[in-house]
C-alpha cells in the first residue's frame, strides 16, 4: 500500500514539474494564457497518448506497444506543432518547420526500429513484474511521457516564438543533428549486422563505431538533440532558457538511467570474465568516442 502511494506521489510530481516547465517555455506577453498556449496543448497531447495506450496495455498485460508509443508521441506532437505553425501562414517557407521535420524523421525511424525489435524478440523481460501492478505500470508510461516532453522543450520554444530563426544557428543545429543521426543509425546497423551473424552469437561487438565508444548509438542520440537545442538557442529568453535542460536531461537519461548503465551491467554479467572484453572495456570509452 505504501509503495503504491509513493508511486502515485511520484507521478503527481512528474506531472507538476512538466506543467511548470511548460508554463516557462511557453510564456509569452502580459496577455499570456497558459491553457491556450502551444506548450500546454503539447503537454496534454503527450500524456494523454500515454494514458490512452496504457489502459488496454494494462488490461491485456502487454508491453508490446510501449516503445512504439514513444515514437508515435514524438510524431504526433511534432505534427501538431507543425500544423499550428502553418495555420494562417502567408510565407511559403517557414524555417521553424525544419526542426519539427527533423524530429518527425527521427521519430518515424525510431518507431519502425523499436516496433520491429519488439516484434522479433517478443516479450520485454523488463516488464515481467511491472505490468502486473497497475501503479508501477502507469508510472512507466508516465516516465515515457516525461522523456518525450523533456526532449520537446526546444521545439515548444521554437513553435511559440514569433521571431524568425537565426540562419547561422539553424545551419549549425541541422549539421549537428545530421551528424548525430548518422552516428546513431550507422552504429545500430553495425550492431544488427553483427548480431545476425550465427558465428558471432553470444559475442560482443567491438568493430566499426563500437571500437571508439561502447555505446555510440546513444552518443549519436545526444548529439542530435544538442543540434535541436542549438537551433532553438537564439529564440530563448527569460524562462525559455529552461529549454537548455533538454541535452542535459538526454545525457543523464541515457548514461545513468535507461541506457548505458543497464547495458553495462548486462555486458559485465555476460563477458566480465573474458580477458578480451576487459581489454575492450579498458581501452574504449563508455560514452564519448575516443577520436584520437
Amino acid at each position: 500500500m505504501k509503495s503504491n502511494l509513493k508511486i502515485i506521489l511520484f507521478i503527481i510530481i512528474i506531472l507538476f514539474i512538466t506543467l511548470i516547465l511548460a508554463y516557462g517555455v511557453g510564456y509569452g506577453d502580459d496577455n499570456y494564457s497558459f491553457i491556450d498556449s502551444l506548450a500546454f496543448k503539447a503537454w496534454a497531447i503527450i500524456f494523454l497518448i500515454q494514458l490512452i495506450v496504457f489502459v488496454p496495455s494494462f488490461l491485456f498485460k502487454t508491453e508490446f506497444f510501449f516503445d512504439l508509443t514513444g515514437g508515435i508521441t514524438f510524431l504526433s506532437t511534432s505534427i501538431f506543432l507543425g500544423l499550428e505553425l502553418i495555420k494562417g501562414e502567408q510565407n511559403l517557407i517557414n524555417y521553424r518547420l525544419i526542426p519539427l521535420f527533423l524530429v518527425v524523421f527521427w521519430a518515424v525511424r525510431l518507431s519502425a526500429f523499436l516496433f520491429l525489435r519488439i516484434k522479433k524478440s517478443g516479450l520485454d523481460v523488463r516488464f515481467n513484474e511491472i505490468k502486473k501492478n497497475f501503479f508501477r505500470f502507469l508510472l512507466t508510461w508516465t516516465l515515457q511521457g516525461f522523456w518525450v516532453f523533456m526532449c520537446m522543450l526546444p521545439l515548444l520554444v521554437i513553435a511559440a516564438s514569433k521571431e524568425p530563426l537565426n540562419k547561422v544557428f539553424l545551419f549549425a543545429g541541422i549539421s549537428l543533428w545530421i551528424l548525430g543521426w548518422l552516428i546513431e543509425i550507422i552504429s545500430d546497423t553495425q550492431k544488427t549486422i553483427f548480431n545476425s551473424d550465427p558465428n558471432r552469437k553470444g559475442k560482443f561487438i567491438s568493430t566499426g563505431l563500437w571500437s571508439i565508444s561502447r555505446h555510440p548509438n546513444y552518443f549519436g542520440e545526444l548529439v542530435l538533440w544538442i543540434g535541436i537545442t542549438v537551433i532553438a538557442f537564439p529564440t530563448l529568453n527569460g524562462l525559455k532558457y529552461l529549454a537548455l535542460i533538454t541535452p542535459v536531461f538526454v545525457y543523464l537519461l541515457l548514461k545513468n538511467v535507461s541506457g548505458v548503465n543497464l547495458l553495462e551491467k548486462s555486458a559485465e554479467k555476460k563477458w566480465g570474465k573474458e580477458e578480451e572484453y576487459q581489454i575492450y572495456k579498458n581501452n574504449t570509452p563508455v560514452f564519448f568516442p575516443k577520436i584520437f
